[in-house]
């Protein structure tokens, strides 16, 4: 429920400006770390497990050594051995040692890899060991942690924790920079190899190294965070992700992109998770050293230094410690030790790891909307791209074409193409990531582009391919180009055109909900010495417009026919004599009891005549059902009042409701036209299956009809946003939205509507005074705006001049919007909107803000309610200004 004027000035007035949400104060907390200072470890932490290796041989009862020569799945150059050689204690602590190995030996190096599996498993807790670590163009040591069970299944959708690993210390380049850099990393997600990880470094101060002395290293892990020390000082902190809801609880997005897993639900349904999995199962420890391997050998002066390990290279282990904490053993949280850096300073060395997290796409509005992606001009959401051959595809001038999309591939494999993903998209330039719902037109849809090979491959038998991918490449489609609806391969100086049916794609398994990267190619491997151009690339539907029934206006549809359930009448379509109205449906209730209404189904419908029941879960977000209609004359028992049914499915499922609970909240009134409009979402909200309506019915309750003659017209279920006439919600235009009203939040003032110019006429004034205040656009309690079906095109518009500007002359003038009573809130200097423009006193001046941008900063757009402009709180005594055209609507 949104708090009413009254109630939210109470509140304004005691909090103060730093923490209002709903009361038009910046919700940015202003932290002052500069008081703390590095702690040790907290005395919640109960210490649980621990080797500090003061004996004289490796603990068995505590650790286990793997043997194999297996690589690590790295390319590893060293076989693991229990050797004592390997790995030994002496005087206080763990030797894990690698060293050349003999003549022979299937690998050129030895060394140790000691787990704890099944001997020491945990879920939260802080794990730490002190380490001197080796050092050598080659050295790979390691410090980690892997899941007892792999409950979620292969590497790494169970997940892997790396508390710290170090490839080559102490190695300089050319350049004289000295390697001392640990790493702390998650590795999760898909299984292998479309792998994700994350991480962070840290630097060791110049001077200093991990190979010369021992330093601590450490994860607090608890559930859904895990953050890494050295010697206590905070590096790193990794998250869950935060999936964002909007009001209908459809996930649109993530507030934090942190780690996820993907494993087979209980259904056998691979499935993507952003809960605290993987992370919240038992994991073990690892402690080894490895030589070599893919990272090592191709980092820094690449390969591996024999002379560093000439003599062995040595993982030296003060000792391992594990602590639960006391006070929560089941999430492992309070016992946090959190050092200066706590926040997220980034400035004091503070990090707040992104993590490669999916997307979860905005839900599909069901209405098909074309893409393009290249027709002469490029498109920020989708950028042209070359995977990984190091080319930059070019806009280039043809003489038939115009500008296209020139594409190269040398030496190197690739593929390339079109994208919409993060690490691609120009968002500082205005790109957004925008993955393409093509869903809607699936039965319809077509992807086309023409292209010209201006260079064949050298090898003239390479075959060209398309491939597309949804988010996360989680689905994709291939096909070679002579697939195409053409059914023609590429010739050398030709424009040729290539469509493909979106069907098509997606009967070879290609999710078409979430769309984001779309390659032309020659065969991978075989495409040096290709040039090629791509030109007027789109994905269109036949058919673009949003789901639409109309069930009658000017006369009844055959698979919709007027329907008497049970009373033996016959409704008919009559004159009305009414010019506005013209020819209506009639219907008249006697003394048995009946419902009335319009149907779609076999036993109602005339011969040869099949049944059309309307699926409307495309537009169920902000479509309704809408008619027109007149008591002519009313029952003799008004007692029962008259209702609104309607039925899905062969009556598997149906909603009853009063009409005066339209949104008009009106009761027919004798001899009227009046209007009634029900939202679709309240009537699945109700138990409506909206996938297959085929009854509506409008009657006095039952048993109550006798007497009863009414008319009915313009019936329709549609989405009122999406019809071709639609202009925007109008907010204020010489008056408020119905359901709106302007608001003055915590000064007392009662706005007033006034008469400005001839241009603009009646506008809304507001005045503050020595009150705090904000001002705007309030809707009435329960009433929102949903504005997501805009959400990549829509705009936030309107018109405000200053009649007076604030005693205080260099108060800011804002803007700021709320959604779903305060639940999400975006607020941005005026100065922030497209034109950039401050307030000039007596002048009109337009304002654009993108819906795109809002969504981007976290505002929920399903649920729209206020809409303020004023300044900047507490600042604003004395400022009188007006607005106008205040409007949320499709950019033009």
């Amino acid at each position: 429920m949104k708090l009413t004027t009254k109630n939210l000035a109470i509140s304004c007035a005691v909090v103060s400006a730093s923490t209002l949400l709903g009361c038009g104060g910046s919700v940015e907390t202003n932290t002052d770390t500069s008081n703390y200072t590095p702690e040790e470890t907290s005395s919640a932490w109960e210490l649980v497990w621990s080797d500090e290796f003061d004996g004289n041989q490796i603990d068995n009862q505590k650790w286990s050594h793997e043997v194999n020569c297996a690589g690590g799945g790295n390319n590893e150059k060293q076989c693991y051995t229990d050797s004592e050689q390997n790995a030994y204690v002496a005087d206080g602590q763990l030797n894990i040692v690698a060293l050349p190995a003999g003549e022979d030996a299937e690998k050129p190096y030895t060394s140790a890899r000691l787990v704890t599996q099944y001997k020491a498993d945990f879920k939260y807790g802080r794990f730490e060991a002190r380490i001197k670590l080796p050092s050598g163009q080659g050295s790979w040591p390691a410090f980690w942690m892997m899941p007892t069970n792999s409950e979620y299944g292969g590497w790494p959708r169970s997940g892997e924790i790396d508390i710290m690993e170090a490839v080559n210390l102490k190695v300089e380049d050319a350049e004289g920079n000295v390697e001392n850099r640990i790493h702390g990393t998650l590795h999760y997600g898909q299984e292998w190899p479309n792998n994700d990880s994350s991480g962070q470094a840290y630097q060791f101060p110049e001077g200093l190294n991990p190979a010369d002395d021992f330093h601590t290293y450490a994860v607090e892990w608890q559930e859904g965070e895990i953050r890494w020390y050295v010697d206590n000082n905070l590096y790193a902190t990794q998250r869950q992700s935060q999936v964002r809801y909007n009001s209908k609880n459809q996930a649109v997005g993530l507030a934090h992109r942190g780690w996820y897993t993907e494993y087979y639900n209980t259904q056998g349904e691979l499935t993507t998770y952003w809960g605290s999995a993987p992370y919240d199962q038992e994991f073990f420890m690892i402690l080894n050293l490895a030589v070599g391997g893919d990272w090592p050998e191709n980092v820094n002066n690449t390969g591996i230094d024999a002379s560093a390990f000439e003599n062995g290279q040595s993982l030296e282990v003060d000792y391992v410690r594990v602590y639960q904490c006391s006070l929560d053993l089941e999430t492992g949280d309070g016992c946090g030790t959190f050092p200066q850096n706590y926040f997220l300073d980034t400035d004091n060395g503070g990090v707040l790891v992104e993590g490669a997290a999916p997307i979860p796409s905005p839900p599909s509005t069901g209405v098909a909307q074309n893409l393009t992606i290249f027709d002469g001009t490029a498109n920020p959401n989708w950028p042209a791209w070359d995977c990984c051959g190091g080319s930059t595809p070019t806009v280039v001038n043809d003489a038939d074409k115009g500008d296209v999309m020139e594409f190269y591939v040398g030496a190197t494999p690739t593929v390339n193409g079109f994208l919409s993903r993060a690490d691609v998209v120009d968002t500082e330039s205005g790109g957004k990531v925008l993955p393409f719902d093509a869903s809607p037109m699936a039965e319809t849809g077509k992807i086309s582009f023409d292209m010209k090979v201006t260079s064949m491959p050298n090898d003239t038998s390479a075959a060209w391919s398309i491939k597309l991918e949804s988010v996360g490449a989680t689905t994709e489609a291939s096909f070679d180009l002579s697939a195409s609806n053409e059914g023609q391969a590429p010739r050398a100086g030709q424009w040729q055109t290539y469509t493909f049916d979106l069907k098509t794609l997606a009967d070879a398994g290609l999710d078409l909900s979430a769309l984001e990267v779309i390659m032309v190619f020659p065969a991978w491997g075989a495409g040096e010495g290709a040039v090629y151009q791509i030109t007027n690339l789109t994905i269109e539907g036949a058919n673009s417009a949003s789901p639409k029934l109309n069930v009658f206006e000017e006369s009844a549809k055959d698979t919709w026919p007027l329907w008497d359930c049970c009373g033996g009448t016959t409704p008919m379509v009559i004159d009305s004599t009414d010019p506005e109205h013209g020819m209506v449906a009639e219907f008249s209730i006697g003394s048995e009891p009946t419902v009335m209404g319009f149907i779609s189904r076999t036993a109602n419908l005339a011969e040869g005549v099949s049944p059309a029941p309307f699926d409307a879960t495309g537009i169920l977000s902000n479509g309704v059902i809408q008619f027109d209609m007149k008591v002519t004359s009313m029952p003799s028992d008004t007692s029962g009042g008259w209702l609104f049914k309607v039925e899905s499915n062969d009556g598997d499922t149906a909603v009853e409701m009063a009409l005066d609970a339209s949104v008009e909240a009106q009761s027919p009134v004798a001899d009227q036209w009046q209007t009634y409009t029900f939202n679709l979402s309240d009537l699945a909200n109700a138990g409506l299956d909206a996938s297959a309506i085929d009854v509506l019915m409008i009657f006095p309750a039952w048993g109550t009809g006798d007497g009863a003659i009414y008319q009915v017209d313009n019936v329709n279920i549609y989405d009122p946003n999406a019809v071709d006439s639609f202009a925007g919600h109008m907010l204020f235009a010489d008056e408020a939205l119905t359901d709106w009203s302007i608001w003055d939040c915590c000064g007392g003032s009662t706005p007033a509507i006034v008469n400005d110019d001839t241009e603009h006429g009646m506008v809304a004034e507001f005045s503050i005074g020595a009150e705090p205040t904000v001002m705007g656009i309030n809707a009435d309690d329960d009433v929102y705006l949903d504005v997501s079906n805009l959400l990549t095109n829509g705009i936030v518009q309107f018109e405000m001049k200053v009649i007076s500007m604030p005693n205080d002359a260099e108060a800011a003038w804002l803007f700021k919007i709320e959604s779903n009573d305060a639940a999400s809130a975006v607020e941005l200097n005026l100065s922030d909107s497209q034109e950039g423009a401050a307030p000039v006193a007596g002048q009109w001046q337009t304002y654009i803000y993108s819906l795109q941008d809002l969504f981007d900063a976290g505002l929920d757009l399903s649920a729209v309610d206020v809409v303020m402009v004023f300044p900047a709180w507490g600042s604003g005594e004395g400022a009188t200004y007006r607005i106008d055209n205040m409007v949320i609507k499709p950019q033009e």
